[in-house]
């Protein structure tokens, strides 16, 4: 006899769908923690101005980026993002629900790498993407200015470097970044309105159960990605060695804020897509490297958290 579908067998048989999808987003690998601030959310979006109420913050990047901040009402919008399965009426009655218990770790899984897709886009999107200055997130003309208050001729500085070659034809290779990640404040900002849940239509008269003989099952959740400050993070388009790591270092370093205060920022991450795994390795892990001429220590050893973005 086949079993009747109410709601509350329904209601029975979500407890195990839910523990085996919180299951899948335990056991979901993550990266997006190591580059992100990740920020609470309680309305429809976050305006980064209460950056500016801290004073040891404010004093750390200059009183006019924090109101160009409020002035420029820099806020991330959050989005709801969603995924619907269904399972057929038939299996119900047959007892036979048993068999999707890996559809719903999977469908966990998505939801647990899901941040990770949406970071390492906005890593990638930083080219052609504003941030609080009105530039792009990664740019070569970030004005910083020789008063404090903002005022006089803006020096144009970059946190991009593009490579070219003796033709002038630009690099066009993988890019890669240097990050500081040493900070409350990092440089990209996740935003999460509501984690990552999973529901389902019990009444079995109603909607596609009705209609499609199906019970359907969605996960759904609310986040967004956004982009805190330049200064803590360099795009390189150029072709990855020890000496354009140390380049992008050096930039960094320099880094000053308005008035000529220097920022200290300290380059902690390297983040690189999947083909240049084997060189970041090779540069971050070997004992020995070669200057061209002779095998000397390798002084970028242990120097830099290597991340190898699985989504970049």
């Amino acid at each position: 006899m086949p079993t009747p579908i109410t709601p509350a067998i329904i209601a029975s048989l979500m407890t195990g769908f839910r523990a085996d999808f919180k299951g899948g987003i335990s056991d979901a690998p993550s990266q997006y923690k190591k580059i992100t601030m990740t920020v609470p959310s309680v309305s429809k979006s976050n305006t980064y101005g209460w950056l500016g109420k801290f004073p040891q913050f404010r004093e750390w990047v200059g009183s006019r980026v924090v109101q160009q901040m409020a002035a420029h009402g820099y806020a991330i919008v959050n989005k709801t993002w969603e995924d619907t399965v269904s399972i057929s009426r038939d299996d119900f009655e047959d007892d036979a629900v048993g068999i999707y218990a890996p559809m719903f770790e999977e469908m966990g899984r998505a939801c647990g790498v899901f941040p990770d897709e949406l970071v390492f886009k906005a890593l990638t999107d930083g080219i052609k993407t504003a941030c609080y200055d009105g530039q792009n997130f990664f740019d070569a003309e970030h004005p910083v200015y020789p008063s404090v208050d903002g005022t006089g001729t803006p020096e144009k500085v970059p946190n991009l470097f593009i490579s070219k070659d003796a033709s002038g034809a630009a690099y066009t290779g993988p890019t890669w970044y240097l990050l500081d990640c040493s900070r409350k404040v990092r440089p990209l900002i996740f935003q999460l309105r509501r984690k990552p849940e999973l529901v389902c239509q019990n009444n079995p008269a109603e909607g596609r159960t009705f209609t499609d003989n199906e019970v359907v099952f969605g996960a759904s959740m609310r986040n967004n990605v956004g982009y805190g400050f330049w200064q803590m993070a360099y795009a390189m388009q150029a072709e990855l060695n020890a000496d354009t790591l140390w380049q992008a270092w050096q930039a960094m370093r320099a880094f000053t804020g308005d008035g000529g205060k220097k920022l200290a920022i300290r380059p902690t991450t390297l983040v690189v897509p999947t083909a240049l795994e084997k060189v970041a390795t090779q540069l971050l892990e070997r004992e020995l490297s070669s200057d061209g001429k002779n095998t000397v220590t390798n002084e970028l050893k242990g120097k830099l958290e290597l991340v190898v973005g699985d989504y970049l």
